[in-house]
């Protein structure tokens, strides 16, 4: 620039703006910008003075590009939906169904040597069996009672069908319109049966006893939060889903017919399937992992412990062997 040439333009310095993404000057921005177009347009020039075949974007095939995709449909009405829940619900009750029967394998599943044994972190084989029972749903309480310290807490430790029917109604009783959470550990029972089934004990612990998860909606209704933590736990999922229709067809039915008889108290709602939320541990074709380095409920501990899951798996993938020096898999017990 010459002497005699006034001096270019120049953008007013403005001022640090704050962001969700930090702090940034404007005129660092502006900055960017200019160099932007500036190479821009310097890529546009070497395109034009070369005599090779130069494609753009607008030589690619479209996606999407079929008349449906062009022309709005004005019979679809878009819904946005949001993340957050309109109302907000507490989650009051808890019941820990927990079906182990601890030095009795079920007949069914063919479990390896060695296998995983650890439930909540206990191995179960190191102590006598009821008091490992008692140690585990202790144990599973406290896993539990660290995300949700004010809940009510209620363990049932290999029930019967009675036992849990009990647990259940008065669990929701107490609960009124508030979320009841249901846990159901049934590592020491046979798999969930095709007909919609889980398993219990009789009173003597001679036989398992089905338990229809159709008579379980009954009792827990909804809202309502149902972790299955056994083999196949698939299969409940599924058995849920066509009993809550069932449910609900039936409620109709009743209410076409005339409502409840005479003196007969009033209809209550069927559970709503959609104010119910299932997590299941597999598949209803998987079987649980029998990794001797895992614990038995890994399920579990990833809900409820997951650092501590974590670090183990860290460790267990690490080639070293050891979260850090020093640091091996047994010191993550301690």
């Amino acid at each position: 620039m010459s002497r005699g040439e006034p001096p270019p333009p120049t953008l007013p310095q403005a001022p640090a703006r704050s962001g969700w993404l930090g702090f940034l000057p404007v005129s660092a921005l502006e900055d960017n910008l200019r160099n932007i177009n500036l190479e821009t347009e310097e890529a546009q020039e070497v395109d034009e003075e070369d005599d090779e075949l130069v494609f753009t974007f607008d030589d690619l095939p479209l996606v999407f590009s079929c008349p449906r995709h062009w022309q709005a449909d004005p019979a679809v009405d878009m819904i946005m939906q949001t993340w957050r829940m309109r109302e907000r619900m507490k989650t009051v009750s808890v019941a820990l169904v927990i079906c182990l029967n601890v030095g009795v394998d079920p007949p069914d599943v063919t479990k390896t040597q060695p296998c995983a044994r650890q439930e909540c972190w206990v191995d179960p084989l190191s102590l006598n069996p009821q008091r490992a029972l008692e140690t585990i749903g202790g144990n599973l309480q406290r896993q539990y009672e660290r995300w949700q310290p004010r809940a009510r807490y209620r363990q049932s430790l290999d029930p019967t069908v009675e036992e849990v029917r009990r647990l259940a109604t008065g669990l929701r009783r107490s609960a009124r319109e508030e979320r009841v959470l249901f846990h159901y550990n049934g590592h020491g029972v046979p798999r969930p049966t095709a007909n919609g089934e889980i398993w219990v004990f009789n009173r003597s612990y001679t036989q398992y006893i089905p338990l229809s998860i159709y008579d379980l909606q009954s009792w827990m209704g909804s809202p309502s939060i149902y972790v299955y933590d056994c083999n196949n736990a698939g299969i409940i999922v599924d058995s849920f889903k066509n009993f809550a229709e069932q449910h609900e067809r039936e409620y109709v039915e009743q209410v076409r017919a005339g409502g409840p008889q005479a003196g007969a108290a009033e209809l209550p709602p069927p559970p709503s399937l959609r104010n119910c939320i299932q997590l299941a541990a597999c598949s209803k074709d998987q079987l649980l992992p029998m990794n001797p380095d895992l614990p038995a409920d890994l399920f579990t501990a990833c809900l409820t412990t997951p650092i501590k899951v974590a670090l183990r798996w860290f460790v267990m993938k690490n080639d070293l062997g050891h979260l850090a020096p020093q640091v091996k898999l047994e010191h993550l017990e301690k």
